[in-house]
């Protein structure tokens, strides 16, 4: 079973590293607005404009949480590796489903929409888009580190 988890949470940390390609654009002390649209638009795409392929986050969740279920059943694996997993596992799918996605849904809705009738008024950030944007990369730079710990734990428990 710590195949499937490593490979779930492998996964997941490749999304994770892929969200933080752009959010990485929101650390700076003054956040342009070109930078805040790119991640908006970035959101946008891959919140809203892939369903149904944006379900596959999701669907590697559960594979993960599931395949860390039966290594609690397993008896060749040690019993500290399923608690740990799944507290690493649980944790940035929490913050994911509860935060991070909802923020990066209202990021996304925000550059897709205005109440502007002006092209540029659509393009400029708000303070509330620039503080999402940041939180949302706080968010995922935590989500990365209890994945990456998570593969790390699954590795060291079969070595």
């Amino acid at each position: 079973m710590e195949a499937y988890v490593t490979v779930g949470a492998g996964f997941l940390l490749a999304v994770v590293w892929f969200d933080l390609m752009f959010d990485v654009q929101a650390r700076a002390s003054v956040c342009t607005p070109a930078a805040v649209q790119s991640i908006a638009t970035y959101y946008r795409r891959v919140t809203t404009d892939a369903s149904p392929m944006n379900r596959l986050v999701v669907l590697a969740m559960l594979g993960t949480v599931t395949a860390i279920g039966f290594e609690f059943a397993a008896a060749d694996i040690a019993t500290w590796v399923p608690g740990i997993s799944l507290g690493l596992a649980l944790f940035p799918m929490g913050i994911a489903v509860v935060r991070t996605v909802p923020r990066a849904v209202a990021l996304g809705t925000a550059a897709g929409h205005s109440s502007s009738t002006s092209a540029d008024a659509a393009r400029t950030p708000t303070d509330e888009h620039v503080a999402m944007a940041r939180m949302i990369l706080h968010e995922h730079v935590l989500c990365f580190g209890c994945l990456a710990l998570l593969i790390g734990v699954q590795l060291a428990s079969v070595a």
